[in-house]
């Protein structure tokens, strides 16, 4: 066996599962929209997506506005997927999964 093709095709396998889309509390309408035809894109190839929503400075006093654009994003990305793990908040992030796949 040739070891270039082995090395080629185990690196191919190593492609990552999950693909993260970061937004902050205080990002544009119209940069939501792109990131999330992005994500309908890695959801439609099989990828799970991992909505970041960071939190800098003064914006830790705007939780709710964070929690604003998960939902709103979330509502965007409910027809091409299905929520594996809801919205947690850790330290300075706000995360949430989506599967491929129908929601139910």
């Amino acid at each position: 066996m040739d070891f270039g093709t082995f090395d080629h095709d185990k690196r191919r396998n190593r492609l990552p599962k999950v693909k993260q889309i970061r937004v902050r509390p205080k990002t544009g309408d119209h940069d939501i929209k792109i990131k999330v035809k992005k994500a309908i894109g890695y959801l439609e190839d099989n990828f799970k997506v991992q909505i970041v929503v960071l939190f800098r400075g003064r914006e830790m006093a705007q939780i709710e506005e964070g929690r604003k654009v998960m939902e709103h994003i979330i509502e965007l990305l409910s027809e091409h997927g299905k929520i594996e793990s809801a919205p947690s908040k850790q330290s300075r992030r706000m995360f949430c999964t989506i599967a491929p796949g129908k929601s139910d």
